[in-house]
């Protein structure tokens, strides 16, 4: 197997969704038993930053669509409306489940996506 180059990585990990990179990460440091996490040096000094950063990554949430249920064409009609997919791409988004509607949506619109969804017949989780 060729080696990659840092460039070729990086254009790789560029292609990935958030949740499958995020799989990667799990997977690398279970590999290799590490930790991407930053390490803290000084604990009075980090504290506040890492309050910023948990309350940062609350603000981010993943809709994921877990089975369309009975009402298949109202949740193709919905994933349409939330995305800019086309009739192809949304139901094969669909059939495909579970799956990402949207990834990094803020509270309001995750919470917007996942009633319209649950409205259609559809079962979501956000994450």
């Amino acid at each position: 197997m060729a080696k990659l180059t840092t460039a070729e990585l990086i254009d790789a990990f560029k292609e990935l969704s958030l949740i499958e990179l995020s799989e990667f990460v799990k997977a690398f440091e279970e590999t290799f038993d590490v930790t991407a996490a930053a390490p803290v040096a000084v604990a009075g000094a980090a504290a506040p930053a890492a309050v910023a950063e948990e309350a940062e990554e609350q603000t981010e949430f993943d809709v994921v669509l877990e089975a369309a249920g009975d009402k298949k064409i109202q949740v193709i009609k919905e994933v349409r409306a939330l995305t800019s997919l086309g009739l192809k791409e949304a139901k094969d988004l669909v059939d495909s489940a579970p799956k990402a509607v949207l990834e990094g949506a803020n509270k309001e619109a995750a919470d917007k996506a996942k009633e319209a969804l649950e409205g259609a017949g559809a079962t979501v989780t956000l994450k």
